[in-house]
């Protein structure tokens, strides 16, 4: 699993050096090549292609006419290209999707379990501070979060 925020930049070329504790982890159970797309558009999601690939092995048990599928498969082509890892590291972020999501300079990679989350760090942190200046998941969230996993808090 991937966790944590890792702060890094994207380099004026347009790549992200994954920050080392998630090349590790890349290293030993993924290998270098990878889908990079985004759902949204604020976010890139930088997946390993063998976790790409379940994705695609369940769209793929969906009818081809289904508007769901369809959908998804526009919004994520849209912003995504395959890219591999180079000798330092490095992945290259689609320029579409640099520009829209605002993903150079200084970025936060956000571990979200199989894949790899790429934000502007200025973004994010206007964005989790909001105007209450508090970052905080409230005990409504909790309730929810618990329903959806029967985790008791």
């Amino acid at each position: 699993m991937f966790r944590g925020n890792h702060p890094t930049r994207v380099d004026e070329k347009g790549r992200l050096k994954l920050p080392a504790e998630f090349k590790r982890r890349v290293d030993e159970l993924y290998g270098p090549q990878f889908y990079i797309t985004s759902m949204d558009g604020r976010r890139a999601q930088v997946y390993p292609l063998k976790e790409w690939e379940q994705i695609e092995a369940s769209l793929s048990k969906m009818s081809p006419m289904d508007p769901v599928r369809k959908k998804f498969q526009d919004v994520t082509n849209f912003y995504g290209q395959m890219a591999e890892m180079d000798a330092q590291g490095r992945v290259l972020i689609p320029q579409k999707l640099r520009e829209l999501a605002k993903v150079t300079g200084e970025v936060n990679v956000l571990g979200s379990q199989t894949l790899l989350e790429v934000v502007n760090a200025e973004m994010f942190d206007a964005e989790m501070k909001k105007a209450s200046g508090a970052v905080e998941l409230t005990d409504a969230d909790l309730m929810a979060f618990a329903e959806k996993t029967k985790v008791v808090a």
